[in-house]
């Protein structure tokens, strides 16, 4: 057979839970029709909580106490870089991107900076700012909204909600057909239905939502009931002595009754939003006959906290932000006994890189710490690894399938959950004297995990004494 297709869609800021294979609050039938034709990694950790630090590890297969990039700063990826993207356009494959990508600072005219994006590995590209770019970034999409007289109305529309109430939950300005991910799903299938080369193809389908604001226009705005959302995760109560962190720092929504589920419901929207685009996607591969053909990964670089704990958006290392999503569908598995799997292993979401690269009959060779999951794929039974670690602004976190650990930028633990009798985690065992041996454990196998995964530009990461 013929190299397969890769479809990769990226979502941003879709929680793990925001499916209806693990969820009751929403409908997403083609993402879990993904899940019942591959494997659904359950406990899938973000290289960091923040769009720019794990689109960039996701890149180059490198933690940002490798890279610096701890936090959403100015930053560009060196056209230099090698990444997999490459490796994979040098399998055979003809690259493309519809969508966000955020490997460079999102300003001026993003058509501009369309040769980095092939420096980067990708041929043909209509790439997008962000909800929040998109009202100052120029790219195809904005000029679209400009010549149709739309663009100042959303410019408006953010800076009332930016400068009043960033929770608001309210309609997009636009209409549903220019709407940003209709945009991203409507360009990637024209271009899949219409495509005429004789090189298999690589199709990076990277959404802007369900990242905030929580303007998911009609119908899908009205799609679900406030009411029959689930209720937010109450704030974490432990008033006793320990060492403190950026959660802690962290300012709390002065919420009003029933805010939260609002925002739950209007999130809930988008993502079926965005479901539908994949499924017009998929319809458009399956009348060129190439699905048997296709391997299709969902992800997302982050998740969101709708309320959760008292906070909105993301930037902490709880579970609703920094876990996401990821279903792997290969011809093998739709068709194998594996289908409709759940792998629990922890995985970390750049480890979706060398799996593409692997599945693409490439082979990396430059200095990287992601890891192909594709043995996974063909027994989701097995231990893909034993830990995986996430950082933000300094901080640290390791998950394995027993705890969780949070270390501030002293390498003290301020956070520590079972995460299998707490799985919610509600219950912060940080700093009581009988956990003392299991935090000195878990900080010492972060240790190892930061010391074993060097790079000439070196680690910012503080472990203390």
């Amino acid at each position: 057979m013929s190299k397969p297709n890769i479809l990769m869609i990226m979502t941003d800021q879709q929680r793990w839970d925001a499916l209806s294979c693990v969820s009751d609050w929403l409908e997403t039938p083609n993402m879990d029709r993904i899940a019942a034709e591959g494997v659904r990694f359950s406990n899938c950790v973000s290289n960091s909580p923040v769009c720019i630090p794990t689109r960039l590890s996701l890149a180059t297969g490198h933690y940002p106490h490798n890279t610096g990039v701890w936090d959403n700063q100015n930053h560009t990826l060196s056209p230099d870089c090698p990444t997999w993207m490459k490796t994979v356009r040098d399998a055979g494959y003809r690259t493309s991107l519809f969508g966000k990508t955020h490997l460079h600072p999102h300003g001026g005219d993003l058509r501009d900076r369309e040769h980095l994006m092939h420096s980067y590995g990708l041929d043909d590209v209509d790439e997008i700012g962000g909800p929040r770019a998109s009202a100052r970034c120029l790219s195809y999409m904005t000029a679209m909204w400009e010549e149709k007289g739309l663009w100042d109305a959303y410019q408006a529309d953010f800076d009332e909600r930016f400068s009043n109430k960033p929770w608001v939950t309210r309609p997009s300005t636009l209409p549903f057909e220019d709407y940003a991910d209709v945009y991203v799903g409507q360009q990637a299938k024209k271009y899949l239905a219409g495509y005429d080369r004789d090189q298999p193809w690589f199709c990076w389908v990277s959404f802007g939502g369900p990242h905030e604001p929580w303007d998911t226009p009609e119908p899908h705005y009205s799609r679900y009931n406030p009411e029959d959302m689930p209720d937010p995760v109450a704030p974490i109560e432990d008033d006793r002595e320990r060492p403190h962190g950026l959660l802690d720092a962290k300012q709390k929504i002065p919420f009003e009754p029933g805010e939260e589920k609002l925002l739950r419901a209007n999130y809930a929207g988008n993502v079926t939003l965005i479901d539908d685009q994949i499924g017009e996607i998929f319809d458009a591969i399956e009348k060129r006959g190439e699905m048997d053909n296709t391997v299709v990964v969902l992800m997302s670089d982050h998740g969101e906290m709708n309320g959760d704990y008292g906070f909105i958006y993301k930037s902490n290392l709880l579970n609703g932000a920094v876990r996401v999503p990821l279903l792997i569908r290969t011809p093998e598995t739709a068709s194998g006994d594996v289908a409709g799997s759940v792998c629990d292993s922890p995985i970390e979401w750049f480890d979706v890189g060398p799996t593409l690269v692997e599945l693409a009959g490439g082979e990396l060779n430059f200095r990287q710490f992601a890891k192909s999951a594709c043995p996974v794929l063909e027994d989701p039974t097995r231990e893909h690894r034993t830990e995986a670690i996430s950082e933000y602004g300094g901080e640290i976190m390791l998950l394995n399938r027993e705890w969780k650990i949070v270390l501030n930028r002293e390498g003290q633990p301020y956070l520590l959950f079972d995460v299998e009798e707490d799985p919610g985690e509600v219950n912060n065992l940080a700093g009581l004297p009988e956990m003392a041996e299991v935090e000195n454990q878990l900080r010492l196998r972060i240790l190892d995990r930061v010391a074993s995964s060097q790079v000439l530009s070196g680690a910012h990461f503080a472990l203390g004494t």
